[in-house]
């Protein structure tokens, strides 16, 4: 048993199972936010699975001993899709600083 689960955690199999369960997650969040309005809606989470999902494929395509460049390209389009979403959040969220209101010159130093 211990060699058959050795070779099943280093075969690139694992991550297709791994990607089949962040498919589901995401079909499952939004059919739960369409059908209640509750929990995040897919809008809110698809950079993190996407970002995830480009990490996961990375990992297979190591493991698979794919061509050089997809590992790469994986990992951009991670770095892509994490940079999106940060970016629509920066931009749902007013980082400015809070103003003072009232008081003297000096309060505000």
């Amino acid at each position: 048993m211990s060699d058959t689960l050795s070779a099943w955690s280093a075969s690139p199999r694992i991550v297709d199972v791994v990607l089949v369960l962040v498919v589901i997650e995401a079909v499952g969040l939004a059919a739960l936010h369409r059908l209640t309005g509750r929990g995040p809606s897919l809008r809110s989470v698809w950079g993190g699975l996407l970002s995830g999902a480009f990490l996961l494929l990375a990992v297979r395509a190591a493991l698979a001993g794919a061509a050089w460049p997809w590992i790469p390209a994986c990992l951009i389009g991670s770095l892509l899709a994490h940079l999106a979403d940060l970016a629509s959040r920066w931009n749902a969220t007013d980082y400015s600083p809070a103003r003072p209101r009232g008081g003297t010159a000096t309060d505000r130093l």
